[in-house]
């Protein structure tokens, strides 16, 4: 697996990006580009227009070919689920004025669910923002396609035709990363227990391609803040058709396991017998794969789902082969 290369562009560099391009395509001009956060594929301001849509977010994608995935993602997202996800107004690929490819949506109103305040909030008020998502999830999770893989061409006839060499690859990449001191042995020993019993955990065959966001934690999920109802689903990544178990690892990470986001889905849904070790293999390749193709870790994130890998792998009834 190769790194992506990402440009570093400065936040004040990139709001004067951000308004060019929002000017440019939506025949406005922009008042104020306010920067909004960002991760490792992407920089989001929120531009102040003066004439319609009179607000936009633009997202600086720092990785080629990104805008038009998550802008792929956005769109199918949208058609499938009653979750309201941000409409799309533009996307822009890089040249000489503007740098970075750009993907521009509608602004929502509200705050990502990450919010710490949130977790103080009564009973009822998580279990009706839980039911919620779960729900809006379930939604897009019966939208199939005739094959798998990524939206934009799905060409493969079974999931682990896909996934396998994706997991294969990502492996080998760690072990050669461990070998350069450049990824820690404790988590690499972890991969080569959980890649050892690779045919085992994904053993029971997945039987129908489901859309998937790819990247649905709380921090892609907008609410509004005094009621703490979902008002969107933002911020797809590698939105795909796959297993629908793929997008479940994401419900635990950050504090989404506050909410007992993951527990509802399988109390709602059938899943696989393996799933609870699916979901850990699936998040710890996940973020490796993110570490190898940005050279950045968050252990915050990843620190959990080695923890997570190795008490599914110590448990005796993790496995069940059909």
């Amino acid at each position: 697996m190769e790194s992506i290369p990402a440009q570093n562009i400065d936040r004040r560099i990139g709001a004067s990006y951000a308004k060019l391009a929002a000017e440019r395509a939506l025949k406005s001009t922009a008042l104020n580009a306010s920067y909004l956060g960002g991760g490792s594929f992407g920089m989001a301001y929120k531009v102040e227009l003066e004439g319609k849509p009179y607000v936009a977010v633009v997202k600086l994608c720092k990785s080629e070919g990104m805008c038009e995935e998550e802008a792929l993602g956005l769109r199918t997202l949208k058609k499938n689920t009653s979750m309201h996800i941000p409409e799309v107004y533009f996307t822009r690929l890089a040249d000489a004025d503007i740098p970075a490819d750009c993907l521009c949506m509608e602004f929502i109103e509200g705050v990502n669910a990450l919010k710490p305040s949130f977790l103080f909030y009564p009973k009822r008020k998580k279990q009706a923002f839980a039911n919620s998502v779960i729900d809006s999830m379930l939604e897009y999770h019966t939208c199939t396609n005739a094959k798998f893989g990524p939206l934009v061409h799905p060409v493969y006839d079974t999931w682990m035709d896909f996934y396998r060499p994706f997991a294969k690859d990502v492996f080998f990449t760690a072990q050669k990363l461990r070998g350069e001191k450049k990824l820690d042995s404790f988590i690499a020993d972890t991969m080569e227990a959980a890649w050892a019993k690779f045919d085992a955990i994904f053993a029971e065959p997945v039987l129908r391609p489901a859309l998937l966001h790819g990247d649905l934690n709380v921090m892609n999920i907008m609410v509004e803040q005094k009621s703490f109802t979902p008002v969107a689903f933002i911020d797809p990544l590698n939105a795909m058709y796959g297993d629908r178990e793929f997008d479940l690892f994401q419900l635990n990470n950050l504090t989404g396991k506050a909410y007992g986001l993951y527990d509802l889905y399988k109390s709602k849904y059938p899943v696989s017998k393996n799933c609870d070790i699916k979901c850990a293999f699936y998040g710890l390749w996940n973020e490796i794969s993110v570490f190898i193709k940005t050279g950045k870790m968050f252990k915050l994130i990843l620190y959990p789902l080695v923890r997570n890998m190795l008490l599914q792998l110590a448990s005796p009834n993790s496995i069940t082969i059909p």
